[in-house]
């Protein structure tokens, strides 16, 4: 099969190479799935250069979230089932093993290319948005990078929460995205002005929830009701803050992080529930992966994909299909 396969660390996406490697063989709690779509990831660009947390041994294959057919089963899925999970590597193949827990069955509402970029987006803004924050109808919810991965996530989980969503991307190309999805207000963050114009919008009490994978706690205290959350979900933006807690004590703030990955281990029981409202949220329409145009087919157009997301130009989810073209079927 082939698979873009990482002999030792590499400068960017441009060096990544497609090779011809065995197809794997599933072990017993394991799946053997054919890729139909991956997921491409922010944090793939730091695993191919050895600046990611994780750190695999070499050689590897990058990639973490996926959606295929099931070509050998186990566990609860046949041969032939549509599947969706995550692994820590190995997605950018033309197949993979996976244990069946690390899997669900994709919504019968979801393409395959949608239910690529499920597994960690959309659990870790309802974390975020529902767990942590408490999110409660007619509050207003500012969500930062709003139109990428996890940022229309947590717009669409947000509106469907009956919640106002003030989106906030870094170019107004993007505020069509956001609208679509059900922003009701768009700010620019690299205007010097953004925070006062949140405020107007909200008619000078501020958000009630800033939502934040960039790294605008400091600058969002100033646009932050009282009584208001500030959940911390990543770092886009390059650098790990240092926050004025006075601001935080005057205001009456909380700022909170969400590490959805580490439920499993500190919180099991959130998991399948959490998961039991994403499907049902796919099912009724209110949550729709929003996946970025073009798709990028063929293992080849991985730099290309991942160029692409670095570049900070694209909105929802960037999908790579191992496949060359287009299906005909």
């Amino acid at each position: 099969m082939r698979a873009i396969v990482v002999k030792n660390w590499v400068k960017g996406p441009a060096d990544l190479e497609v090779k011809e490697i065995p197809v794997p063989t599933p072990r017993d709690h394991e799946l053997l799935v054919r890729v139909d779509s991956v997921g491409a990831n922010f944090f793939d660009i730091l695993l191919i250069q050895g600046k990611y947390q994780i750190k695999p041994p070499f050689p590897f294959t990058p990639g973490a979230e996926f959606s295929g057919t099931v070509v050998r089963g186990s566990g609860p899925f046949k041969t032939g089932a549509r599947v969706f999970g995550s692994t820590p590597t190995g997605a950018y193949a033309e197949y993979i093993c996976v244990p069946h827990e690390q899997c669900f069955a994709i919504p019968s509402t979801l393409s395959f290319e949608q239910a690529a970029g499920l597994y960690i987006t959309y659990p870790t803004s309802f974390a975020g948005l529902v767990l942590r924050a408490r999110v409660q109808p007619n509050e207003w919810v500012l969500v930062h990078a709003a139109a990428g991965g996890v940022g229309l996530a947590a717009v669409q989980i947000a509106k469907a929460r009956g919640c106002r969503v003030i989106a906030a991307v870094g170019s107004q190309e993007k505020f069509n995205v956001c609208r679509a999805q059900g922003a009701m207000h768009c700010v620019n963050y690299r205007d010097e002005n953004w925070t006062q114009r949140v405020m107007e919008i909200t008619e000078g009490k501020g958000a009630n929830v800033v939502y934040d994978p960039v790294g605008l706690v400091e600058k969002s205290l100033k646009c932050t009701a009282w009584n208001g959350r500030i959940v911390v979900v990543g770092f886009a933006a390059g650098t790990i803050e240092k926050v004025a807690t006075n601001r935080v004590l005057l205001k009456n703030v909380a700022v909170m992080g969400v590490h959805w990955g580490a439920y499993a281990r500190n919180e099991p029981e959130q998991v399948p529930s959490v998961w039991r409202e994403l499907f049902d949220m796919a099912e009724r329409g209110h949550i729709v992966p929003v996946v970025y145009e073009p798709v990028f087919y063929g293992l080849d157009r991985t730099k290309d994909a991942l160029k692409a997301i670095s570049s900070r130009q694209t909105y929802g989810k960037v999908v790579v299909k191992p496949a060359e073209s287009p299906s005909k079927l």
